[in-house]
């Protein structure tokens, strides 16, 4: 599977596109729809995934087929196939109660949106956003390996471990 990240909009959004077999999934079209698709090339969109209803990650989600379109409400926590595309959808509560996880088990990437960033979490004081979600969530995430790179919805990817061993006082209260 191939990755690409394009950097969007005035907050720079991380979209990725994912690319197997001339299929793409996009994952959070924050902004900026002529830079993803040119990174979307000529491949077919088999899906487009929202890791949350926050602006910056759903602002070029209007160019793509309605009916391609996927999040919490669509999609079932554990494993679900969109196209050549097998993952599975955690539900990551806390920055937004509508957040999810997605995670390519194959490849061990795991795409975050703002739930999780390289030496941070997302912020919990939005609405619907909670700390004690944010808390449980965290604590689901140490089932997984601690070798899994996180893509997060800003910034750059870390490794799962490291970030949970930045966030352990936090979960462990």
């Amino acid at each position: 599977m191939k990755l690409g990240i394009v950097r969007v909009g005035y907050l720079y959004t991380n979209c990725y596109v994912l690319k197997k077999d001339h299929q793409a999934l996009v994952i959070d079209p924050g902004d900026e729809y002529p830079k993803i698709k040119e990174e979307i090339g000529d491949d077919e969109v088999v899906g487009v995934i929202i890791t949350h209803h926050h602006p910056d990650h759903v602002g070029a989600l209007e160019y793509f087929d309605a009916n391609k379109v996927y999040d919490y409400s669509n999609l079932q926590e554990g494993q679900n196939t969109i196209g050549n595309f097998t993952f599975e959808v955690i539900l990551t509560p806390g920055h937004k109660s509508d957040s999810i996880t997605i995670y390519f088990a194959e490849e061990k990437r795991m795409f975050t949106g703002d739930f999780l960033f390289k030496n941070s979490i997302g912020r919990t004081d939005f609405p619907t956003g909670s700390m004690e979600d944010m808390k449980k969530s965290l604590l689901k995430m140490t089932k997984y390996d601690r070798e899994i790179t996180i893509y997060p919805g800003h910034g750059h990817s870390s490794v799962l471990g490291t970030e949970l061993d930045l966030e352990r006082p936090l979960w462990e209260k």
